[in-house]
Formats: structure tokens, C-alpha cells, sequence
């Protein structure tokens, strides 16, 4: 009868461990959600930012070009 109520008292605490753990995460991610929700990655940046490419300078690539680049670069 001892070892019974001693196994529920620690099923009992493996739960609430379980669920305030649960529940403490679950509030972190809305947090964060909420703080990164108004971020905005695709504006404009500001200061002495410089382009690295550029779309509109394409050279005229043949089909075995493209394939040594496909195995070079593993893409």
C-alpha cells in the first residue's frame, strides 16, 4: 500500500514537471513570435550596403557549361 501511494506521488510530480515545462515553452515561442513578428528581412538596408549580384548581367551559357557547374558546384 506504501510503495502504491509512493508510486502515484511520483507520477504526480513527473506530470506537473512535465506540464509547467510544457507550458513554459510553449509561452517562450509566443514570445518570440511575437517579438521577430514586425521584422522585416527584405527592406532596403541602410548605410554603405553593396550589391553582390546582379540579375541583369547574364552571359549566354551552353548546356555543358551549366552541367560542369552543376558538378562543381554540387547544386
Amino acid at each position: 500500500m506504501r510503495s502504491g501511494m509512493k508510486m502515484i506521488f511520483q507520477t504526480t510530480k513527473v506530470f506537473v514537471l512535465f506540464t509547467g515545462c510544457t507550458i513554459l515553452f510553449y509561452y517562450g515561442i509566443m514570445w518570440l513570435n511575437e517579438e521577430y513578428q514586425d521584422y522585416h528581412r527584405y527592406d532596403e538596408p541602410d548605410g554603405a550596403a553593396v550589391k553582390v549580384s546582379s540579375s541583369g548581367e547574364e552571359h549566354d551559357s551552353n548546356f555543358l557549361d551549366r552541367l560542369f557547374l552543376f558538378y562543381l558546384n554540387g547544386e
